[in-house]
């Protein structure tokens, strides 16, 4: 897409701090940090979503996802890191290029991202077990 701005990250048109690329993808800091070193990978090719990504990218987006996160535990480093994947504005997707976030944390950070676990009722638990059954191998 022409105007999709992780695309023009993502091919080099705009400058970013990359911290690593390769033939499919680049890794740049965030400009809008959760934490110190708050990075994100973005495919060179434009897909909306994790749905529009072909499986065997999406594969080698999360092999990067563990290469850079193991990388972070050493050089900054950090108590632990977050992996975040949003899709959807409902999700917190705010640019519609998919995008894995890689958020390292420090002990009492604040960065935020948690929420206060529910209960699976069992009448939910039901309806998504008999959806679900369509999945099964």
């Amino acid at each position: 897409m022409s105007d999709c701005i992780f695309c023009k990250i993502a091919n080099g048109e705009i400058p970013s701090a990359t911290i690593y690329e390769d033939e499919t993808f680049r890794v740049f800091l965030d400009l809008g940090p959760a934490t110190k070193g708050h990075a994100l990978i973005v495919p060179k090719q434009h897909y909306a979503n994790l749905c529009e990504v072909p499986d065997e990218t999406a594969a080698k987006a999360f092999i990067l996802a563990k290469k850079i996160v193991s990388y972070m535990k050493e050089a900054l480093p950090c108590d632990g890191y977050n992996i975040v994947q949003n899709n959807g504005e409902a999700a917190g997707q705010t640019v519609p290029h998919f995008h894995i976030h890689l958020i390292p944390r420090y002990r009492d950070d604040h960065a935020g991202i948690t929420w206060k676990p529910g209960s699976l009722s069992d009448s939910d638990r039901d309806e998504i077990l008999k959806k679900a059954e369509g999945l099964k191998g």
